[in-house]
Protein backbone atom coordinates (compact mmCIF):
# COMPACT_ATOMS: atom_id res chain seq x y z
CA UNK A 1 0.00 0.00 0.00
CA UNK A 2 1.47 3.37 -1.07
CA UNK A 3 2.35 5.84 1.66
CA UNK A 4 1.65 8.77 -0.68
CA UNK A 5 -2.10 8.26 -1.02
CA UNK A 6 -4.84 10.86 -0.72
CA UNK A 7 -8.54 10.43 0.02
CA UNK A 8 -11.14 12.60 -1.73
CA UNK A 9 -14.81 12.77 -0.79
CA UNK A 10 -17.84 14.44 -2.36
CA UNK A 11 -20.47 14.28 0.38
CA UNK A 12 -23.99 15.06 -0.77
CA UNK A 13 -27.35 14.83 0.92
CA UNK A 14 -28.08 11.39 -0.54
CA UNK A 15 -24.70 9.77 -1.18
CA UNK A 16 -20.96 9.95 -0.60
CA UNK A 17 -18.64 9.53 -3.58
CA UNK A 18 -15.09 8.74 -2.47
CA UNK A 19 -11.84 7.91 -4.23
CA UNK A 20 -8.31 6.99 -3.19
CA UNK A 21 -5.56 8.36 -5.41
CA UNK A 22 -1.80 7.95 -5.59
CA UNK A 23 0.24 10.63 -7.37
CA UNK A 24 -2.99 12.03 -8.81
CA UNK A 25 -4.11 8.69 -10.26
CA UNK A 26 -7.32 7.16 -8.87
CA UNK A 27 -6.65 3.61 -7.65
CA UNK A 28 -9.98 2.82 -5.96
CA UNK A 29 -13.46 4.29 -5.83
CA UNK A 30 -16.65 3.74 -3.84
CA UNK A 31 -20.11 5.20 -3.39
CA UNK A 32 -21.85 4.77 -0.03
CA UNK A 33 -24.70 6.41 1.84
CA UNK A 34 -24.59 10.05 2.83
CA UNK A 35 -22.00 11.12 5.42
CA UNK A 36 -23.56 14.57 5.50
CA UNK A 37 -23.94 15.53 9.14
CA UNK A 38 -26.76 18.00 8.39
CA UNK A 39 -28.74 15.26 6.61
CA UNK A 40 -28.06 12.10 8.64
CA UNK A 41 -26.54 13.18 11.98
CA UNK A 42 -23.07 12.74 13.40
CA UNK A 43 -23.32 9.04 14.31
CA UNK A 44 -24.54 7.92 10.87
CA UNK A 45 -22.04 10.21 9.13
CA UNK A 46 -19.26 8.55 11.10
CA UNK A 47 -20.57 5.10 10.23
CA UNK A 48 -20.61 5.88 6.50
CA UNK A 49 -17.07 7.27 6.70
CA UNK A 50 -15.95 4.04 8.39
CA UNK A 51 -17.53 2.02 5.59
CA UNK A 52 -16.02 4.04 2.75
CA UNK A 53 -12.53 4.25 4.28
CA UNK A 54 -12.56 0.47 4.75
CA UNK A 55 -13.73 -0.09 1.17
CA UNK A 56 -10.91 2.08 -0.14
CA UNK A 57 -8.21 0.15 1.67
CA UNK A 58 -8.17 1.62 5.16
CA UNK A 59 -6.38 4.60 6.64
CA UNK A 60 -2.81 3.38 6.25
CA UNK A 61 -0.73 5.44 3.86
CA UNK A 62 -3.20 8.31 3.47
CA UNK A 63 -1.31 11.61 3.76
CA UNK A 64 -4.13 14.04 2.96
CA UNK A 65 -7.91 14.06 2.75
CA UNK A 66 -10.26 16.64 1.27
CA UNK A 67 -14.00 16.44 1.83
CA UNK A 68 -16.40 18.66 -0.06
CA UNK A 69 -19.77 18.60 1.68
CA UNK A 70 -23.14 20.22 1.19
CA UNK A 71 -24.29 22.18 4.22
CA UNK A 72 -20.91 22.98 5.79
CA UNK A 73 -21.80 26.65 6.12
CA UNK A 74 -20.44 27.52 9.55
CA UNK A 75 -17.17 26.97 11.44
CA UNK A 76 -19.09 24.61 13.75
CA UNK A 77 -20.33 22.41 10.91
CA UNK A 78 -16.85 22.32 9.37
CA UNK A 79 -15.35 21.28 12.72
CA UNK A 80 -17.79 18.38 13.20
CA UNK A 81 -16.84 16.82 9.85
CA UNK A 82 -13.16 17.71 10.34
CA UNK A 83 -13.13 15.93 13.70
CA UNK A 84 -14.84 12.84 12.25
CA UNK A 85 -12.17 12.58 9.55
CA UNK A 86 -9.26 13.47 11.81
CA UNK A 87 -10.21 10.71 14.27
CA UNK A 88 -10.24 8.11 11.48
CA UNK A 89 -7.19 9.37 9.56
CA UNK A 90 -4.78 10.46 12.32
CA UNK A 91 -1.73 10.68 10.03
CA UNK A 92 -3.43 12.74 7.32
CA UNK A 93 -3.81 16.45 6.78
CA UNK A 94 -7.55 17.19 6.63
CA UNK A 95 -9.40 19.87 4.68
CA UNK A 96 -13.19 20.37 4.69
CA UNK A 97 -14.81 22.68 2.13
CA UNK A 98 -18.31 23.46 0.87
CA UNK A 99 -19.08 21.13 -2.05
CA UNK A 100 -19.41 24.08 -4.43
CA UNK A 101 -15.64 24.61 -4.11
CA UNK A 102 -15.02 21.21 -5.72
CA UNK A 103 -16.51 22.33 -9.02
CA UNK A 104 -13.85 24.83 -10.12
CA UNK A 105 -11.07 22.46 -9.06
CA UNK A 106 -12.71 19.58 -10.97
CA UNK A 107 -12.97 21.77 -14.07
CA UNK A 108 -9.31 22.78 -13.84
CA UNK A 109 -10.30 26.42 -13.30
CA UNK A 110 -8.37 28.41 -10.69
CA UNK A 111 -10.38 31.65 -10.70
CA UNK A 112 -14.02 31.65 -11.77
CA UNK A 113 -17.60 30.97 -10.70
CA UNK A 114 -19.29 27.62 -10.07
CA UNK A 115 -23.07 27.36 -10.13
CA UNK A 116 -24.73 24.17 -8.94
CA UNK A 117 -28.28 23.13 -9.76
CA UNK A 118 -29.18 19.73 -8.37
CA UNK A 119 -31.66 19.04 -5.61
CA UNK A 120 -30.64 22.49 -4.31
CA UNK A 121 -28.76 25.43 -5.85
CA UNK A 122 -25.80 27.64 -4.98
CA UNK A 123 -23.04 29.65 -6.65
CA UNK A 124 -19.46 30.05 -5.41
CA UNK A 125 -16.51 31.81 -6.91
CA UNK A 126 -12.90 32.75 -6.28
CA UNK A 127 -10.51 35.34 -7.58
CA UNK A 128 -7.03 35.19 -6.15
CA UNK A 129 -7.35 35.02 -2.37
CA UNK A 130 -10.95 36.28 -2.39
CA UNK A 131 -14.04 34.07 -2.52
CA UNK A 132 -17.78 34.73 -2.55
CA UNK A 133 -21.00 32.80 -2.46
CA UNK A 134 -24.67 33.36 -3.34
CA UNK A 135 -27.72 31.22 -2.65
CA UNK A 136 -27.53 27.84 -0.97
CA UNK A 137 -30.14 28.83 1.59
CA UNK A 138 -31.97 25.52 1.46
CA UNK A 139 -35.39 24.53 0.17
CA UNK A 140 -37.47 26.57 2.63
CA UNK A 141 -35.77 29.90 1.98
CA UNK A 142 -34.25 29.61 -1.48
CA UNK A 143 -32.71 27.02 -3.83
CA UNK A 144 -34.22 28.84 -6.81
CA UNK A 145 -33.46 27.12 -10.09
CA UNK A 146 -32.90 23.73 -8.44
CA UNK A 147 -34.66 20.49 -9.26
CA UNK A 148 -36.82 20.70 -6.16
CA UNK A 149 -37.67 24.33 -6.90
CA UNK A 150 -38.70 23.53 -10.49
CA UNK A 151 -41.13 20.83 -9.33
CA UNK A 152 -42.51 22.93 -6.48
CA UNK A 153 -42.92 25.92 -8.80
CA UNK A 154 -44.79 23.73 -11.30
CA UNK A 155 -47.26 22.63 -8.63
CA UNK A 156 -47.58 26.18 -7.27
CA UNK A 157 -48.37 27.59 -10.72
CA UNK A 158 -50.77 24.73 -11.47
CA UNK A 159 -52.66 25.36 -8.23
CA UNK A 160 -52.86 29.08 -8.97
CA UNK A 161 -54.35 28.28 -12.40
CA UNK A 162 -56.87 25.90 -10.87
CA UNK A 163 -57.95 28.61 -8.42
CA UNK A 164 -58.40 30.92 -11.40
CA UNK A 165 -60.25 28.20 -13.35
CA UNK A 166 -57.48 28.07 -15.97
CA UNK A 167 -55.82 24.71 -15.31
CA UNK A 168 -52.52 23.92 -17.01
CA UNK A 169 -54.01 20.72 -18.31
CA UNK A 170 -51.03 19.14 -20.06
CA UNK A 171 -48.41 19.76 -17.37
CA UNK A 172 -50.83 18.87 -14.58
CA UNK A 173 -51.80 15.56 -16.19
CA UNK A 174 -48.20 14.58 -16.94
CA UNK A 175 -46.95 15.52 -13.49
CA UNK A 176 -49.81 13.69 -11.78
CA UNK A 177 -49.18 10.58 -13.89
CA UNK A 178 -45.46 10.66 -13.07
CA UNK A 179 -46.40 10.70 -9.37
CA UNK A 180 -48.79 7.76 -9.83
CA UNK A 181 -51.86 9.96 -9.38
CA UNK A 182 -55.01 9.92 -11.49
CA UNK A 183 -55.75 13.66 -11.44
CA UNK A 184 -53.81 16.92 -11.13
CA UNK A 185 -56.11 17.99 -8.29
CA UNK A 186 -54.40 15.33 -6.13
CA UNK A 187 -51.01 17.05 -6.41
CA UNK A 188 -51.64 19.42 -3.48
CA UNK A 189 -52.16 16.68 -0.89
CA UNK A 190 -49.42 14.56 -2.48
CA UNK A 191 -46.91 17.40 -2.21
CA UNK A 192 -47.43 17.71 1.54
CA UNK A 193 -47.56 13.95 2.08
CA UNK A 194 -44.36 13.27 0.12
CA UNK A 195 -41.65 15.23 1.95
CA UNK A 196 -38.52 13.77 0.32
CA UNK A 197 -36.91 16.63 -1.60
CA UNK A 198 -35.08 14.20 -3.88
CA UNK A 199 -38.44 12.75 -4.94
CA UNK A 200 -39.64 16.15 -6.13
CA UNK A 201 -36.30 17.05 -7.69
CA UNK A 202 -36.73 13.92 -9.79
CA UNK A 203 -40.08 15.20 -11.04
CA UNK A 204 -38.42 18.31 -12.54
CA UNK A 205 -37.67 16.13 -15.58
CA UNK A 206 -41.38 16.21 -16.48
CA UNK A 207 -41.38 20.02 -16.61
CA UNK A 208 -38.42 20.02 -19.02
CA UNK A 209 -40.02 17.35 -21.21
CA UNK A 210 -43.20 19.43 -21.44
CA UNK A 211 -41.24 22.62 -22.15
CA UNK A 212 -39.48 20.87 -25.03
CA UNK A 213 -42.89 19.81 -26.34
CA UNK A 214 -43.97 23.44 -26.43
CA UNK A 215 -46.06 23.73 -23.25
CA UNK A 216 -45.99 27.46 -22.35
CA UNK A 217 -46.47 26.96 -18.60
CA UNK A 218 -43.50 24.59 -18.46
CA UNK A 219 -41.36 26.85 -20.66
CA UNK A 220 -42.05 29.74 -18.29
CA UNK A 221 -40.81 27.68 -15.33
CA UNK A 222 -37.63 26.68 -17.18
CA UNK A 223 -37.00 30.34 -18.06
CA UNK A 224 -37.49 31.31 -14.42
CA UNK A 225 -35.04 28.62 -13.31
CA UNK A 226 -32.42 29.81 -15.81
CA UNK A 227 -32.91 33.42 -14.68
CA UNK A 228 -32.50 32.45 -11.02
CA UNK A 229 -29.24 30.56 -11.68
CA UNK A 230 -27.88 33.37 -13.83
CA UNK A 231 -28.64 35.84 -11.03
CA UNK A 232 -26.63 33.73 -8.58
CA UNK A 233 -23.68 33.84 -10.97
CA UNK A 234 -24.00 37.60 -11.44
CA UNK A 235 -24.17 38.18 -7.67
CA UNK A 236 -20.91 36.28 -7.14
CA UNK A 237 -19.34 37.99 -10.14
CA UNK A 238 -20.25 41.41 -8.77
CA UNK A 239 -18.74 40.60 -5.38
CA UNK A 240 -15.47 39.40 -6.93
CA UNK A 241 -15.48 41.79 -9.90
CA UNK A 242 -15.00 38.96 -12.39
CA UNK A 243 -17.05 37.77 -15.38
CA UNK A 244 -16.20 34.09 -15.37
CA UNK A 245 -15.39 31.57 -16.52
CA UNK A 246 -18.60 29.99 -15.24
CA UNK A 247 -18.84 26.24 -14.62
CA UNK A 248 -22.31 24.69 -14.34
CA UNK A 249 -22.67 21.52 -12.27
CA UNK A 250 -25.26 19.43 -10.43
CA UNK A 251 -27.69 16.84 -11.74
CA UNK A 252 -30.22 19.26 -13.21
CA UNK A 253 -27.69 21.60 -14.83
CA UNK A 254 -25.63 18.77 -16.33
CA UNK A 255 -28.58 16.77 -17.66
CA UNK A 256 -30.85 19.52 -19.00
CA UNK A 257 -29.44 21.24 -22.12
CA UNK A 258 -32.48 23.56 -22.21
CA UNK A 259 -31.47 24.93 -18.80
CA UNK A 260 -27.87 25.32 -19.95
CA UNK A 261 -28.99 27.26 -23.02
CA UNK A 262 -31.20 29.52 -20.92
CA UNK A 263 -28.41 30.35 -18.48
CA UNK A 264 -25.96 30.95 -21.35
CA UNK A 265 -28.40 33.26 -23.13
CA UNK A 266 -29.08 35.38 -20.05
CA UNK A 267 -25.42 35.61 -19.04
CA UNK A 268 -24.34 36.47 -22.58
CA UNK A 269 -26.70 39.43 -22.44
CA UNK A 270 -24.88 40.57 -19.31
CA UNK A 271 -21.38 40.24 -20.74
CA UNK A 272 -20.52 36.76 -19.45
CA UNK A 273 -19.50 34.68 -22.46
CA UNK A 274 -17.46 31.74 -21.08
CA UNK A 275 -19.99 29.30 -19.62
CA UNK A 276 -19.02 25.63 -19.38
CA UNK A 277 -20.71 22.46 -18.12
CA UNK A 278 -18.73 20.20 -15.80
CA UNK A 279 -17.86 17.01 -17.67
CA UNK A 280 -16.24 15.03 -14.83
CA UNK A 281 -17.41 13.97 -11.38
CA UNK A 282 -17.05 16.73 -8.73
CA UNK A 283 -15.00 14.34 -6.57
CA UNK A 284 -12.15 15.03 -9.02
CA UNK A 285 -12.04 18.49 -7.49
CA UNK A 286 -11.54 16.95 -4.06
CA UNK A 287 -8.66 14.91 -5.52
CA UNK A 288 -7.04 18.11 -6.79
CA UNK A 289 -7.50 19.95 -3.46
CA UNK A 290 -6.22 16.98 -1.44
CA UNK A 291 -3.21 16.70 -3.73
CA UNK A 292 -2.37 20.38 -3.14
CA UNK A 293 -2.61 19.72 0.61
CA UNK A 294 -0.31 16.69 0.31
CA UNK A 295 2.25 18.61 -1.77
CA UNK A 296 2.74 21.35 0.84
Amino acid sequence: MSHNAILALDIGGSKTHAVRAVDGVIVSESIVGSANVASVGTAEAGRQLDVVIDRLGGSMGIRAVCAGAAGVDTPESVKILYDLLDARLPNAQVRVVHDSQLILAAAGVLDGIAVISGTGSVAWGRSGDASARAGGWGYLLGDEGSGYWVAREAIRRLLARMDDHHPGQQLGQELAADCGLSDAAELLNHFYAQTDRRYWAGRARVVFEMAKAGDPLSAGIVDAAATALAELVLQVGAQLRIAGPVVMAGGLAVNQPMLQRGVRRILAGRGVADVRVLSVDPVRGAVELAQRLSDR
